[in-house]
C-alpha cells in the first residue's frame, strides 16, 4: 500500500456520513426463461433459411431482435417512482402521481395514475409488491404484510 502522501495517489475527502447517497433502482426483468424462446426462433429462422437463404436469409435476424426486445423490457422502481422501458418509449411516473396498480388477469401490471391513465409496467408480478412496497416507502402497500405479522404473533 502507498504512503498517503505519495503524489501517485489522488486524496479524496471523507464521505460524510451525514449525506445519503440515493440507493440503487429495483429494477425488474423478464425471467431469464424469456431467452429460451429465442433459441426456438433461431431453430425455426435456420429452417426458413435453409430453404432459399438469398430471400428468407432475414429470417435470422429474428432471434437477435428478439433477445433485444426481451432485453429492453424492464421497470425500474426507485425512491422518486417507476420507470417502464416498454417496445417504444419509456413511461416515468413519480410516486405523487400513482393513484394505484392494476393487476388485469390476461395482461401486464398497470400503474394507475390520478389523472386515469393505464401505464403497463413490463416484468412486474404480485410476487414483486413487497419489494415494490419497501421502495416507495409505503406508497403502495404490501398485501404480504399483515400475514407476515400474523405468523411472526403465532411464533
Amino acid at each position: 500500500m502507498a504512503a498517503p502522501d505519495s503524489p501517485d495517489l489522488p486524496i479524496y475527502p471523507p464521505a460524510d456520513p451525514r449525506v445519503e447517497t440515493p440507493a440503487e433502482p429495483l429494477v425488474l426483468r423478464l425471467s431469464g426463461i424469456a431467452y429460451l424462446a429465442a433459441i426456438g426462433v433461431l431453430v425455426i429462422a435456420l429452417v426458413f433459411a435453409g430453404v432459399d437463404i438469398r430471400y428468407l436469409g432475414w429470417t435470422l435476424l429474428a432471434p437477435i431482435v428478439l433477445v433485444l426486445w426481451i432485453r429492453r423490457l424492464r421497470t425500474a422502481v426507485d425512491d422518486d417512482g417507476l420507470t417502464a422501458y416498454r417496445t417504444f418509449r419509456t413511461d416515468r411516473i413519480a410516486w405523487s402521481d400513482v393513484a394505484g396498480l392494476q393487476f388485469p388477469k390476461w395482461s401486464a401490471v398497470r400503474a394507475v395514475t390520478t389523472s386515469g391513465d393505464r401505464i403497463p409496467l413490463p416484468a412486474v408480478g404480485f410476487h414483486d409488491l413487497p419489494a415494490i412496497a419497501e421502495r416507495s416507502g409505503g406508497r403502495v402497500p404490501d398485501p404480504f404484510a399483515a400475514e407476515r405479522a400474523a405468523r411472526s404473533l403465532d411464533d
